[in-house]
């Protein structure tokens, strides 16, 4: 197939492009590369992908590198002149929109980013997909839409109630996939993440904040003095996951899933597991709760596991000790 993955040069996004390059399909990555996190990580993503290195992309121009199956293209989502452009061009199969403004925290702080990525973006892209013939389309929610919900969280639960604005958008994405499917009959599939982590991992995310802060003898920032629980999804296990639904027919026209390891992890005894890895303890800092974060995520994916077959296999150990290795490596630590 000929797919477009949108957010490519993003964590979850480079790992699945790389996937779907080794079955065989045509990949057409899209990135802004904006400035929320180091730019130079980005890069060395789509140069494990085959694209040249450079400092700097132009926008709106496809490249190609040594994988003649994959190029790539600069562009924001917001774009209603150059985005549906790509679409005329490249006559894509399948679409799985991984971009978004990420981050929890930071959309306190900078509100007006997610609003232009996460729903303008959004809504744009699927715009193009109505146009442009695209029936199928996959795209990234997150478990942050359950807020303080009781656990285990299921696709069933009432989300009305999200507890910061990167929530908020993301729930406004299910809406509105929701909506697209219902009128222009666009198979939509929705996929719940709960907290992602592995190589080539976002420095914003903890395991890396953590690793980081032992790594230089600096104090880790621990919040709810450390009584939060995290259903840890190690990038595999994800990855494996979007395959077989992009593998797979759609089941509905219209779908959420979950899609974590359905095990939740102590924050405390995930520090530990690093420590070990890193060879060395962290000096803990002990914070209150912070604004728009929950005391515990845990996933219901029985209704994955049913419809496609997913089973993680990665367990939080295991799972610590590849990220470790990458990190000390491209850190040379």
């Amino acid at each position: 197939m000929n797919i477009l993955v949108t957010g490519a040069a993003g964590f979850i996004g480079f790992h699945l492009c790389r996937k779907l390059l080794n079955k065989g399909h045509d990949v057409v990555g899209l990135d802004n590369i904006n400035l929320y996190y180091s730019t130079d990580l980005k890069i060395d993503r789509l140069v494990e992908l085959g694209v040249e290195k450079r400092t700097e992309f132009p926008y709106n121009e496809l490249i190609s590198g040594e994988n003649k199956n994959f190029q790539f293209i600069k562009i924001n989502l917001e774009d209603r002149d150059k985005l549906p452009v790509l679409f005329e061009n490249c006559k894509f199969d399948k679409v799985i929109n991984l971009a978004a403004q990420a981050g929890v925290r930071y959309s306190l702080e900078n509100p007006e980013a997610y609003v232009d990525s996460n729903i303008v973006g959004f809504s744009n892209l699927l715009e193009c997909c109505r146009h442009a013939g695209v029936k199928d389309f996959i795209f990234a929610s997150s478990s942050s839409v359950y807020g303080q919900n009781e656990v285990p969280f299921s696709t069933t639960d009432r989300v009305d109630r999200p507890v910061s604005l990167y929530a908020a958008t993301k729930k406004s994405n299910e809406l509105i996939a929701y909506t697209y499917s219902h009128l222009y009959g666009i198979k939509t599939t929705g996929l719940r993440f709960f907290t992602v982590y592995g190589p080539w991992g976002r420095p914003d995310m903890a395991i890396f904040l953590f690793a980081k802060a032992i790594a230089e003898d600096k104090p880790i920032k621990v919040f709810n003095d450390g009584k939060l629980e995290r259903d840890f999804t190690y990038i595999d296990d994800i990855v494996a996951g979007i395959n077989s639904i992009v593998t797979a027919e759609s089941k509905t026209d219209y779908a959420l899933y979950n899609i974590g390891n359905g095990k939740p992890v102590r924050l405390l005894d995930f520090i530990e597991i690093l420590e070990t890895e890193m060879g060395k303890p962290a000096k803990k800092e002990l914070y209150p709760m912070q604004p728009g974060d929950v005391y515990k995520t845990w996933a219901d994916v029985s209704d994955l596991k049913k419809d496609f077959n997913y089973n993680p296999q990665w367990n939080i150990e295991a799972g610590v000790t590849e990220f470790v290795k990458w990190f000390k490596g491209y850190y040379k630590i």
